[in-house]
C-alpha cells in the first residue's frame, strides 16, 4: 500500500478524535466556562450538524476542484478551528470554531475515499478504503480516551492543541506525499442529488440511521456525567472507562459488518437496535452501581456502533436498485444522516438533562431506537413484497 494512505490516516485519527473527544470532557468544559451541561452538549450537536452541511454542500462546490489541493485546504481548516478552539475566550467561539472544524469533517470522508482509491490498483480499492477508516477507529479507540485524560488533566484547551499538532502532520504528509495528478471523478449533478433526496425507499434508510444514531446520541453524550455524578467515578476512571468502551466499539464495528455480510443487513439490524434497546433501558438501572455500570457501558460500545456497516451496505443496495446512477451520492447522504442523528441526540439529551435525572437520557434513547427498529421492519416488509411481485411476474 502506498505510504501516502497513511497520511489520510492519520487525517482520519485527528478528525476522529475531535468529533468524539468532546463527550469525555463536556463537565470539565461546563464548569470552566460557567455553562450548564445542556449547553456543553450543544458543542457535539453543533459539530455534527457542521458535518452535516459540509458533506454534501461542500463536496459538491468543490466538485470541479484539484483534489490534493482540497485536501490540503480542509486540514488547515481543521487546524485553524482547532487552534481556535485551543484560544477561546468563551462558549459563543468554542461554538464557532466547533463549527469551522465539522465543515472540514463532512468534506474530509466524501473525498477521503475517492483519493484513496486513486492511490491503489482496483482490486486494492476496497483495502484502501477499510486502512483510512481504521483512523476513525483507532480514534474512539485511544484518541477519544486520551484526549479525555489530557483535558481532565491539563485543561480541556491542551486536548484541542494536541489535535492541531496531529492535524499539522497529516497536513504535512499529505502535502509530500499524495500525487498532484489524482484522477477527478465527475461532480454529481444537481438532478442526480435531488433524485436521491427525494426516492421515498433512500428517505427511509436516512431515517432509519438518524433513529438509530440519534438514540445512541441521547445517552452517550452524557456519558461522561453519568459515569461521574451518578456513578461516582474520578476523572481518570472515566478516561478509563472511555477507553473500554473504545475497544468494545471496535469489536463491534468488527462484528456488525460480519453479521450484515452473513444475515444481510436488515436482520443484523433488527440484531443490533433491539440489543441497543435492551442495554439503553438497563443503563437507566445500572448507572447508580459502579461495578454494573461499567459492564453496561462495554457491552453498549459493542452495539453502539455496530450498525454503522450495516446501514452502509443497505444504502448501497438500496440506491444500486433504485437510483444506479448516484450510487456514490446516496452512500456519502448517510454519513451526513449519521451526523444529523448525533446532532438531534445530543440536543434532545440536552433538553432531557435539563428537565430530568441524567440517567433518563438512557431510557429516552432507548425509545428513539425503538423507532429506528420499527422503520427498519417496514423497510424489510416492503423489500420482501417487491420482490415477490419480482418473482410472481
Amino acid at each position: 500500500m502506498p505510504i501516502a494512505l497513511f497520511a489520510l490516516t492519520l487525517s482520519a485519527f485527528a478528525i476522529g478524535t475531535t468529533e468524539f473527544v468532546i463527550v469525555g470532557l463536556v463537565p470539565t468544559i461546563a464548569q470552566d466556562l460557567g455553562v450548564s451541561l445542556p449547553s456543553a452538549g450543544l458543542l457535539v450537536s453543533l459539530y455534527a450538524a457542521g458535518v452535516a452541511v459540509g458533506a454534501p454542500v461542500l463536496t459538491a462546490l468543490t466538485g470541479r476542484m484539484n483534489r490534493k489541493l482540497v485536501l490540503l485546504g480542509l486540514m488547515a481548516l481543521f487546524i485553524v478551528g482547532n487552534l481556535l478552539a485551543w484560544q477561546a475566550p468563551g462558549y459563543g467561539s468554542l461554538i464557532t470554531a466547533r463549527i469551522l472544524t465539522g465543515l472540514a469533517h463532512g468534506v474530509f470522508f466524501s473525498i477521503g475515499s475517492t483519493i484513496a482509491t486513486s492511490l491503489v490498483s482496483k482490486d486494492k480499492e476496497a483495502s484502501a478504503i477499510a486502512i483510512m477508516f481504521t483512523g476513525l477507529t483507532v480514534a474512539l479507540v485511544t484518541g477519544v480516551p486520551l484526549g479525555t485524560w489530557i483535558g481532565q488533566n491539563f485543561g480541556w484547551r491542551a486536548t484541542f492543541l494536541v489535535v492541531s499538532s496531529l492535524g499539522l502532520i497529516a497536513l504535512i504528509g499529505s502535502a509530500l506525499l499524495v500525487p498532484n495528478n489524482l484522477k477527478k471523478s465527475a461532480p454529481a449533478t444537481l438532478g442526480q442529488q435531488l433524485k436521491v433526496l427525494t426516492h421515498p425507499r433512500l428517505l427511509l434508510v436516512y431515517l432509519i440511521t438518524i433513529l438509530g444514531y440519534g438514540g445512541t446520541f441521547t445517552a452517550f453524550t452524557y456519558l461522561a456525567p453519568i459515569l461521574q455524578e451518578v456513578s461516582g467515578f474520578g476523572n481518570n476512571a472515566v478516561s478509563l472507562i472511555m477507553l473500554v468502551y473504545g475497544v468494545s466499539v471496535a469489536f463491534g464495528n468488527i462484528y456488525g459488518g460480519k453479521m450484515a455480510d452473513r444475515m444481510g443487513p436488515i436482520r443484523a439490524l433488527t440484531v443490533i437496535f433491539s440489543g441497543l434497546i435492551a442495554i439503553l433501558l438497563m443503563l437507566t438501572l445500572s448507572a447508580a452501581h459502579p461495578i454494573a455500570a461499567v459492564l453496561t457501558v462495554l457491552i453498549w460500545g459493542a452495539f453502539a456502533f455496530g450498525n454503522v456497516p450495516g446501514l452502509q451496505v443497505y444504502v448501497v443496495q438500496q440506491a444500486e436498485r433504485f437510483v444506479p446512477e448516484a450510487v456514490d451520492i446516496a452512500s456519502g447522504l448517510n454519513i451526513a444522516a449519521f451526523n444529523i442523528g448525533i446532532a438531534l441526540g445530543s440536543v434532545i439529551g440536552g433538553y432531557v438533562v435539563d428537565g430530568m435525572q441524567l440517567t433518563d437520557t438512557a431510557w429516552m434513547g432507548a425509545g428513539i431506537v425503538a423507532l429506528a427498529l420499527a422503520l427498519t421492519q417496514l423497510s424489510g416488509h416492503w423489500d420482501r413484497q417487491r420482490e415477490s411481485d419480482v418473482t410472481a411476474r
